[in-house]
């Protein structure tokens, strides 16, 4: 697996490897742009993960355009849909709390 991250990152030229003391290696890659590569050149060989691959695009593209409370809510309802497909269980922060906490401020019309 080492072999294969390092010739991955190699290719790719993006992300970092780290060694866990456990013997494990991750390929890390943390920023925006890196992250769109990744994406980009993996999503036509997904099979299980592809609509969340393509969420996960347009999450990225979206998040960057927020301009509004409403913009900002609508990125966390897209989180959250993403969190579904992925049976995410222990997030603390969804749309819904989002929702309430820009309302409560007056940022958002019910």
């Amino acid at each position: 697996a080492k072999e294969f991250l390092t010739k991955t990152r190699q290719l790719m030229g993006i992300g970092y490897l780290r060694y866990r003391n456990d013997g494990i290696t991750e390929l890390t890659i943390g920023d925006r742009p890196s992250i769109r590569i990744l994406l980009k050149w993996t999503i036509p060989y997904l099979r299980l993960k592809q609509g969340q691959a393509k969420l996960m695009l347009e999450i990225l593209d979206k998040s960057e355009k927020i301009k509004s409370a409403s913009d900002f809510y609508h990125v966390a309802q897209l989180i959250d849909k993403f969190g579904e497909l992925n049976y995410s269980k222990r997030r603390v922060v969804n749309a819904q709390r989002v929702y309430h906490t820009l309302a409560s401020r007056g940022l958002l019309t019910p």
